[in-house]
């Protein structure tokens, strides 16, 4: 009785998900039926509603999917923006039938990029929108969430919304994001969109111009997020081509810089790069916004590999935590010389960092009051086949002379957890008590 009960949930886990749009109800009911026979390594939680109310599920899959493990990066991918970009939705829900199965089938690489990663799937961030979508492929129909705005136009941005527009109310969904995007230490994502078949990468929009190479709107990690977008269309079936949509332009190798395809103000990978730390691409995945049925699974073909590759670029570069005197340092700034990015990067509230970078030298500057500044080279080795970054920690020294930490607005305080950001200059800090006050105001701006 035992062995006909694993054979047949062995059957079930095969062939749990066939190749046909899935609405709203039959995809949580999938959802939860996964979450139901696989709960050693899937989590299922809403991340907030829609204006109509239905709830915006997340499924995490990992060997340790309800919480965070210290030294393994957070991974998301997210889709269905856009109601009436469809395809997105499908390849996430089949991504993740194909590890839990890939799981249960003992596949050794998919147990490796399990126990390595922790990754999170929002098959549809617009549930409303798709209610409403039309099957055109390129009518704009469900685009929009239930109270007609754009979802990739509302997030706070740096370079076009006033200092104090940035934390007004936004759409719910906008807003569930956000605060997902706050509870989690992300170090990678993509958000999956249709209409054309390109790798798109930040930035979408420019500060007045002083971002601007040539036509391109270029961001410190532009050797990164060139590589992470090529790794996309190189593994695809076509996207490398550049030229497979007949109604779209010609994309060289099949990437381009945001800002340069056309400018948008509020959109996601600006704002998870940003204000989020996380190094996010867009991916548009299908020529037709809304195709028949019956091309999914050629969809799936083309976009499986790729999927898969571009989770693996999680591991570039090096990781590791900030340690004091005390134990690790939350909040700390985390700065490669060379890269002057907007918001510097910070340590979570486990003193964790988390810098993707392509393999070469780079000097680091670590910071955090009360401390010495630190400086290290390191050099991040090619490893192309691997699951973990290069390890590395900072251990800070302590001192009374050390000067002021210039923290800016847009601080990561978000990434500190709840109750981690002091109230008080840390022990051992020759700031202020005005100093770490002002700190503190700047932080919680942003919580």
């Amino acid at each position: 009785m035992f062995l006909l009960f694993v054979l047949l949930l062995f059957i079930t886990l095969a062939a749990a998900l066939d190749f046909h749009y899935h609405d709203n109800t039959a995809m949580k009911e999938y959802l939860l039926h996964v979450n139901t026979t696989s709960p050693e390594i899937t989590h299922l939680h809403s991340i907030g509603r829609s204006v109509r109310g239905q709830e915006l599920w997340v499924m995490v899959v990992g060997l340790n999917p309800r919480q965070h493990t210290l030294g393994i990066p957070e991974f998301n991918y997210v889709a269905n923006m856009h109601g009436n970009e469809v395809v997105g939705r499908e390849l996430l829900l089949q991504l993740i039938d194909f590890l839990v199965e890939g799981y249960h089938s003992n596949s050794s690489s998919i147990k490796r990029l399990l126990s390595s990663t922790r990754i999170h799937f929002l098959p549809s961030m617009n549930p409303d929108g798709f209610d409403d979508a039309d099957t055109h492929c390129l009518y704009n129909q469900g685009r929009f969430n239930h109270n007609g705005v754009d979802l990739n136009r509302n997030f706070p941005d740096v370079f076009s919304d006033h200092p104090q527009q940035l934390n007004q109310q936004r759409e719910p969904e906008v807003e569930a994001v956000m605060q997902w995007l706050r509870s989690e230490t992300f170090v990678l994502s993509a958000n999956l969109h249709g209409g054309a078949l390109v790798a798109s990468y930040p930035y979408d929009n420019s500060n007045q111009g002083r971002e601007l190479v040539g036509g391109a709107s270029v961001t410190p990690d532009d050797d990164v997020f060139v590589h992470l977008a090529k790794v996309y269309a190189n593994n695809h079936a076509s996207m490398h081509h550049g030229n497979s949509c007949y109604h779209s332009i010609k994309f060289t190798d099949g990437i381009t810089n945001g800002y340069e395809w056309y400018p948008l103000s509020g959109g996601l990978q600006d704002y998870s790069y940003i204000q989020a730390q996380c190094l996010d691409v867009t991916l548009e995945v299908s020529c037709c916004k809304f195709p028949a049925e019956d091309q999914l699974p050629d969809l799936w073909s083309a976009n499986k590999l790729p999927l898969i590759a571009f989770i693996h670029q999680i591991h570039l570069g090096v990781k590791g935590r900030v340690l004091g005197s005390s134990g690790p340092l939350p909040g700390a700034l985390v700065e490669v010389s060379d890269r002057l990015n907007l918001c510097p990067f910070t340590t979570n509230h486990n003193g964790e960092y988390y810098r993707l970078l392509l393999p070469g030298n780079y000097t680091f500057k670590v910071s955090f009051p009360g401390y010495r500044v630190a400086r290290e080279t390191l050099s991040i080795p090619s490893n192309p086949d691997g699951f973990s970054a290069l390890n590395h920690d900072f251990l800070m020294e302590p001192s009374s002379t050390a000067p002021a930490m210039t923290m800016p607005p847009c601080s990561h305080a978000h990434h500190l957890g709840g109750g981690a950001v002091p109230t008080t200059c840390p022990p051992g800090s020759d700031q202020t008590p005005l100093y770490c006050a002002l700190l503190l105001t700047l932080m919680l701006l942003v919580l």
